[in-house]
């Protein structure tokens, strides 16, 4: 399914289907503190019905299924949501999914005590999914937004590779991350208020392949160069992998956002 929106990448097409298998092979990469800033604060816990927008391959919810949470995940991207039953029923996690767009939910009202995003909330039409979330969400109900980057000005090999994602891909949006709290547009404080964010970095351990995957599964690579810009740009990444390490650290920081409906 081909998404075409003017705030990402200049508007090119990208379709997530398309790079699923990688996705699931490679982007579930965060580590173990990313999940636990989490449920410190008592949300994806057990007793708690939660709802994973842009769920993707269920990366949230299988690594967060042992905190005792029921998780229902969504997304857009019928190949993402197949990959990610899969992945759950082979490990006998027992999580809902439904491929559905986030503008598309139709639960109902106060279903959910937590609602996610995880490296997604920028997808969404915010003027039309903001009040159906509010909906969805129990009194007190809280928005969790999550995000991880890596830090191209301050690691050598991440600017690397990311200088040639950009070689492929000029107009791609993913990328010339610094640290910054989560950026929360105006229409969110309509509908919830601030309770907690916090910034703070991490080092996330590679293989040499497992970083080419990763590579591989971003937007402006996998999900949308053609097969010829593909191929290309695997040769010429292997090539640029070639003196690396067998095994690495790629620095990055993270993010995490709580809001509490009002």
């Amino acid at each position: 399914m081909d998404i075409k929106d003017s705030r990402i990448d200049a508007g090119k097409a990208f379709d997530w289907g398309r790079t699923s298998e990688d996705y699931a092979k490679f982007r579930d990469i965060y580590p173990d503190e990313f999940y636990r800033k989490v449920a410190d604060r008592g949300l994806c816990v057990a007793g708690q019905n939660v709802l994973d927008l842009g769920t993707g391959t269920g990366v949230l919810p299988r690594n967060m299924y042992h905190y005792g949470a029921h998780w229902t995940g969504t997304d857009i991207s019928p190949e993402q949501i197949e990959q990610a039953k899969r992945m759950s029923a082979e490990a006998g996690m027992n999580i809902d999914y439904i491929a559905v767009p986030t503008e598309q939910l139709d639960f109902p009202d106060g279903s959910f005590d937590v609602v996610t995003a995880c490296q997604c909330f920028w997808y969404f039409d915010h003027e039309r999914v903001m009040p159906k979330l509010a909906q969805l969400l129990k009194k007190d109900g809280r928005l969790v937004i999550l995000f991880m980057a890596w830090l191209p000005f301050e690691d050598e090999l991440a600017g690397k590779s990311e200088a040639l994602v950009l070689k492929y891909s000029p107009d791609w949006t993913g990328g010339r991350m610094v640290r910054h709290p989560i950026e929360i547009p105006d229409v969110v404080y309509e509908y919830f208020e601030m309770e907690d964010h916090e910034e703070y970095d991490l080092n996330v351990h590679f293989t040499r392949e497992s970083w080419h995957g990763r590579m591989k599964a971003c937007r402006g690579v996998g999900a949308s160069l053609t097969g010829d810009e593909l191929a290309a740009w695997e040769a010429e990444h292997r090539a640029l992998l070639a003196d690396a390490p067998d095994e690495f650290d790629v620095k990055h920081y993270a993010a995490i956002a709580v809001l509490k409906k009002k």
